[in-house]
């Protein structure tokens, strides 16, 4: 994948979880997404609490509540987690810090379940309206997005590998061509 693509499509995931952490005044925020292959989840962009450390760690994507929300496809809140049957304290332990509360969401697309978005421990009143869960579901949809691009680009250049190489090529002539321009007037055209 273009090394370029693929920054910026981590820049757009790791603004989402910047913005939904400080609207929801939250100790953390992440996106985990989905490796079918492997069937984890698997930390991909990480505001707050643990920023430095999780992104890229994993886990089954068959625990936990973001696991839930990723096999359910529906939104949860949960204002007090020691009463949660879904929370993997395990899991949140390895992290090196265990929410007391937390919002997560579906990354969609279609019928596709791409991943899950998560704020923990938002502030009270942000978790107090329905209005607040249906918030991250748009930012949910914009993350969606983004992993639907870098699929769809992804694909293309494993479908024709060397489509990138005449895209650059187009590119490198046409930036030289302006140089030699710049120096010595119009080139003929054929």
């Amino acid at each position: 994948m273009n090394v370029e693509f693929e920054a910026d499509h981590d820049a757009l995931l790791q603004s989402i979880v910047d913005v939904a952490l400080a609207i929801y005044g939250a100790a953390a925020s992440s996106i985990f997404l989905y490796d079918t292959e492997r069937d984890e989840l698997i930390f991909r962009a990480v505001s707050g609490q643990g920023q430095g450390l999780l992104v890229g760690r994993a886990f089954p994507s068959s625990q936990g509540i973001a696991g839930w929300v990723l096999s359910s496809r529906q939104a949860m809140i949960v204002d007090d987690l020691t009463g949660s049957d879904h929370f993997a304290r395990d899991i949140a332990e390895s992290t090196s810090y265990v929410p007391r509360s937390l919002m997560a969401v579906p990354l969609l697309h279609d019928d596709e379940a791409l991943g899950v978005l998560e704020v923990l421990d938002p502030h009270p009143q942000a978790r107090a309206a329905i209005a607040e869960l249906e918030l991250l579901v748009m930012f949910a949809r914009q993350a969606s997005v983004a992993l639907r691009v870098t699929r769809n680009y992804a694909q293309a250049v494993r479908a024709d590998p060397n489509a990138r190489r005449r895209q650059e090529t187009r590119r490198l002539l046409s930036a030289l061509t302006e140089l030699v321009e710049e120096d010595s007037g119009p080139l003929p055209r054929r």
